[in-house]
């Protein structure tokens, strides 16, 4: 599918692609603060239930009038639910309980690789040596925020088992990011949504009977509210649907560089929740990103 960007629109698409990230990287601080309270597939279950029981009020006429392309598209729903919100879902959070967010945080983003790749393989995405140039140029701004400016910090890296369910999440939401662009759906961009996010539930729901029956309870109390509707709502509701509309005007490829922009925000989320520093390292960092980004977007103008 070819992005929508012409001369008219040409500035809001690559606003989106600054904010979006704004929204999808408080998941980091939904990772970092409601993990303590709500089991890690408790979390992603009751969160994506959530999502769908706040926007299926909106969008339940539009869904009941087209019963038919429902059963058409079912399949392809359960396969979008299952890896946008139920791998992406889960998998960072029960990787947080066994790995770094420095590991998270690398691991991560090789995420757009995988996209380009596989739209490449799958769809005849096309690219060039901007694209290619700039993913690099990202990923080389995101390892030195991540290893603080030092290269002996990665070579001294230590993978456990979370670092394999961060790599499943980051292959998940290449997966969900390329056919969520290229299968065409009847439905409207948030409608669709809503199915994706009930689908989502149900692909969840027998890994939670399990975390529930022979791992951990889920404590159902005020920090258990507060977590579960702050993932729904912000990297839930807004970062889903702003990125959905990233990859309309700008394609699958371009779309998968808000992930390097995610870990800058990660950064600042820091600095401002968890009192850490800003040091020169984040400017050098962010510095590489953005050329990056911009390097990317030259290719579709």
């Amino acid at each position: 599918m070819k992005p929508l960007v012409t001369k008219r629109n040409n500035l809001y698409p690559y606003l989106l692609l600054f904010v979006q990230p704004i929204f999808m990287a408080s998941n980091i601080i939904v990772a970092r603060g409601g993990v303590e309270y709500v089991p890690p597939v408790s979390l992603a279950f009751w969160r994506w239930l959530t999502v769908f029981l706040i926007l299926v009020p909106f969008f339940f006429e539009e869904i009941i009038k087209k019963k038919k392309q429902f059963k058409k598209e079912s399949l392809k729903l359960f396969f979008l639910g299952f890896t946008g919100c139920g791998v992406c879902g889960a998998f960072p959070f029960i990787a947080g309980m066994s790995t770094t967010m420095a590991n998270m945080g690398i691991i991560y983003t090789s995420s757009p690789i995988f996209i380009i790749l596989l739209s490449v393989l799958f769809f005849k995405d096309k690219i060039n040596l901007s694209r290619i140039l700039g993913l690099i140029i990202c990923l080389l701004g995101v390892l030195t925020i991540i290893c603080k400016g030092d290269l002996t910090y990665l070579i001294n890296f230590k993978f456990t088992s979370g670092d394999l369910w961060m790599l499943g999440a980051a292959i998940g939401w290449a997966v969900y990011s390329i056919f969520l662009i290229n299968w065409k759906s009847s439905y409207s961009l948030m409608a669709r949504f809503t199915l994706i996010a009930f689908f989502g539930a149900i692909s969840l729901f027998p890994f939670y009977l399990i975390e529930e029956s022979f791992f951990f309870n889920t404590s159902f109390n005020d920090n258990f509210l507060f977590w579960v509707l702050f993932a729904a709502i912000s990297p839930g509701i807004i970062a889903f649907t702003l990125y959905t509309k990233v990859q309309k005007y700008v394609g699958a490829s371009l779309a998968g560089f808000t992930l390097y922009i995610f870990s800058i925000y990660s950064a600042i989320y820091g600095i401002i929740l968890f009192d850490e520093m800003l040091l020169s390292f984040h400017y050098y960092g962010a510095a590489f990103v953005f050329i990056g980004v911009y390097l990317a977007r030259k290719i579709i103008k």
